[in-house]
Protein backbone atom coordinates (compact mmCIF):
# COMPACT_ATOMS: atom_id res chain seq x y z
CA UNK A 1 0.00 0.00 0.00
CA UNK A 2 1.05 3.57 -0.53
CA UNK A 3 0.76 6.70 1.56
CA UNK A 4 -0.19 10.02 -0.03
CA UNK A 5 1.04 13.15 1.64
CA UNK A 6 0.40 16.76 0.64
CA UNK A 7 3.71 18.60 0.69
CA UNK A 8 4.16 21.99 2.31
CA UNK A 9 4.32 25.13 0.20
CA UNK A 10 8.11 25.20 0.72
CA UNK A 11 8.60 21.84 -1.01
CA UNK A 12 6.03 22.57 -3.70
CA UNK A 13 7.82 25.80 -4.66
CA UNK A 14 11.14 23.96 -4.78
CA UNK A 15 9.78 21.10 -6.91
CA UNK A 16 8.11 23.50 -9.35
CA UNK A 17 11.58 24.88 -10.09
CA UNK A 18 12.94 21.39 -10.85
CA UNK A 19 12.52 19.30 -14.02
CA UNK A 20 9.79 16.69 -14.30
CA UNK A 21 10.69 13.02 -14.62
CA UNK A 22 7.63 12.51 -16.78
CA UNK A 23 4.31 14.14 -17.55
CA UNK A 24 3.11 15.61 -14.22
CA UNK A 25 5.43 13.72 -11.86
CA UNK A 26 8.91 13.73 -10.40
CA UNK A 27 10.95 10.79 -9.12
CA UNK A 28 12.68 11.93 -5.93
CA UNK A 29 14.72 10.83 -2.93
CA UNK A 30 13.45 12.04 0.45
CA UNK A 31 15.86 12.48 3.38
CA UNK A 32 14.25 12.28 6.82
CA UNK A 33 15.23 13.73 10.20
CA UNK A 34 16.31 10.29 11.42
CA UNK A 35 18.94 10.17 8.63
CA UNK A 36 17.16 7.68 6.38
CA UNK A 37 16.83 8.36 2.66
CA UNK A 38 13.75 6.90 1.00
CA UNK A 39 13.83 6.28 -2.76
CA UNK A 40 12.31 6.08 -5.21
CA UNK A 41 9.40 8.27 -4.19
CA UNK A 42 6.96 9.78 -6.67
CA UNK A 43 5.64 13.34 -6.36
CA UNK A 44 2.60 14.22 -8.46
CA UNK A 45 2.13 17.78 -9.71
CA UNK A 46 4.90 19.02 -7.36
CA UNK A 47 2.61 18.66 -4.33
CA UNK A 48 1.40 15.11 -3.66
CA UNK A 49 4.02 12.66 -2.45
CA UNK A 50 3.36 8.93 -2.89
CA UNK A 51 5.54 6.52 -0.93
CA UNK A 52 5.30 3.03 0.49
CA UNK A 53 3.32 3.05 3.72
CA UNK A 54 6.19 1.25 5.43
CA UNK A 55 8.55 4.20 4.76
CA UNK A 56 6.97 6.19 7.60
CA UNK A 57 7.24 9.56 5.85
CA UNK A 58 5.43 12.42 7.58
CA UNK A 59 5.45 16.07 6.48
CA UNK A 60 7.35 17.30 9.53
CA UNK A 61 10.08 14.66 9.16
CA UNK A 62 11.28 15.72 5.70
CA UNK A 63 14.70 17.39 5.71
CA UNK A 64 15.49 17.33 2.00
CA UNK A 65 14.02 16.31 -1.34
CA UNK A 66 16.22 15.63 -4.35
CA UNK A 67 14.89 15.07 -7.87
CA UNK A 68 16.50 11.95 -9.31
CA UNK A 69 15.25 11.99 -12.86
Amino acid sequence: MTTRLKLSERWTRYLLSQPESGMGYQRVAVRLKDGRTIRPVIVLNAELLEAPETAGIEAGNIVDITVEG
